[in-house]
């Protein structure tokens, strides 16, 4: 990703959509981690494709849902067809990248028996598919398991590292403040490694703060009530389908000094989880992403090396922070932003392939 952006950048300096810089890095880490090799071109610009339908149709009103069941066999506006359509092109994407893993790790011998696989996701489950697990793993089990990794975790993760950059940008003086911690702590002679995440908190707290202020979830997963219940003074109903305002909860004025402002200083050295105060942008309890850990780390060595080895400007008079719609909550007006090599790490760029 630095070796990329320097070349877009030049050596003067040069305007660079953050959003797209970033998905190429997050795609290619986790595809490192499922199938143990990266994506053609070809490749990300169909699963990015297929990922926005998916999103979009997925956050989108559907007039379907209003009509009789009688009703729903004209399928009015091709809803129906529509999403077959997306769920057509998102099984044969995850099958094309279970067979590719499958060609590639053929036993030389031929047969169905694979050589050793070297542990990726789509190594282990194939693995596990072959001994026979106690419950059948069959090819939609694994290409699931894959496309639920690649399409939750790259649009999320990319979106959050350029609100995280625009909030930045929009905030000199905090972007400042982060890029002398890095350079103090993990200094300019070698890029950032995910083991230095953990010393870097006013990093962490700028991650916090973005995912308080946007939230990729403004409002969660669709929940349903498994009893009646009250909920804020108002009855429940068992059955009754339940939507969290992840969004105004994490600007409640009520629990937040200053709701609006971006001041990651208000996350060092506190327990948020503890001290009455909701952050939940992953959910919480037994249906809490699994995805957290990850989607902190990628974001974490993202932003690092963006701040480490670049000096970033704003294209034109100031930032849009306007939220755009749909399922997750995009930028409404993609971030460019003028991105120039550090004379600091000129020397370590020029390493780099």
């Amino acid at each position: 990703m630095a070796a990329r952006l320097r070349r877009r950048a030049g050596a003067a300096g040069s305007p660079v959509a953050v959003k797209a810089a970033a998905y190429e890095f997050v795609v290619a880490v986790i595809m490192a981690m499922v199938a143990g090799e990266g994506m053609t071109e070809e490749q990300v610009r169909r699963l990015k494709e297929m990922t926005e339908a998916g999103f979009a149709a997925a956050g989108a009103a559907n007039r379907q849902d209003f009509l009789a069941a009688a009703l729903r066999v004209m399928d009015f506006g091709r809803t129906a067809k529509r999403l077959a359509g997306i769920a057509t092109a998102r099984h044969q994407f995850g099958q094309s990248l279970v067979d590719d893993y499958r060609r590639r790790h053929r036993h030389p011998r031929g047969g169905s028996e694979m050589e050793m696989m070297p542990r990726t996701v789509i190594g282990d489950l194939l693995r596990q598919q072959q001994e026979g697990s106690p419950e059948p793993i069959d090819d939609v089990v694994i290409r699931t398991v894959c496309l639920s990794l690649l399409q939750a975790g790259t649009d999320t993760s990319s979106s959050t590292i350029e609100w995280a950059m625009a909030l930045l940008l929009k905030n000199p003086d905090v972007l400042k403040k982060a890029t002398s911690e890095i350079h103090t702590i993990v200094g300019t002679s070698h890029l950032i490694k995910e083991s230095d995440l953990t010393a870097l908190p006013y990093l962490r707290c700028i991650i916090t703060e973005t995912l308080r202020l946007k939230p990729l979830t403004p409002n969660h997963v669709p929940h349903e009530a498994s009893r009646d219940c009250m909920i804020a003074g108002y009855t429940v109903a068992r059955g009754t389908m339940v939507l969290v305002d992840v969004y105004s909860m994490q600007r409640d004025p009520n629990m937040w000094e200053d709701p609006e402002k971006f001041m990651p200083e208000r996350f060092m050295d506190v327990n948020v989880e503890g001290d009455g105060r909701f952050m939940m942008p992953f959910g919480m309890g037994r249906r809490k992403c699994p995805g957290e850990g990850l989607a902190l780390r990628t974001v974490g060595m993202a932003l690092g090396v963006m701040i480490q080895c670049f000096e970033w400007e704003c294209v034109g008079e100031e930032v849009n922070l306007s939220e755009g719609s749909g399922l997750t909550m995009p930028m409404a007006v993609p971030l460019v932003a003028l991105c120039k090599p550090r004379a600091e790490t000129e020397s370590l760029l020029k390493t780099l392939w």
